[in-house]
C-alpha cells in the first residue's frame, strides 16, 4: 500500500468533492462517499490493497 502523496492536485481534487456534496442532504452526501468508495476500489482492485487500506483507515481512528 502506498501512504506517500500520490496526488497530481490534491486541492482540486478536495475542491471537486466538496463541490459534490453541496446541496445534499446527509443520506445524499452518505451515498455518494458510498458510490464513490466502490468506484475507487474498482479501480485498485487488488484485494490484499484494500484490505491494506481498510486497516489502515480503522488504525489511524477515522
Amino acid at each position: 500500500m502506498n501512504t506517500a502523496p500520490n496526488f497530481q492536485d490534491a486541492d482540486a481534487f478536495y475542491e471537486s468533492l466538496l463541490d459534490a456534496h453541496q446541496g445534499l442532504s446527509r443520506e445524499q452526501s452518505e451515498a455518494l462517499n458510498a458510490c464513490l468508495i466502490l468506484l475507487m476500489a474498482n479501480q485498485i482492485g487488488n484485494t490484499d490493497v484494500l484490505q491494506a487500506c481498510i486497516a489502515a483507515a480503522v488504525e489511524a481512528g477515522a
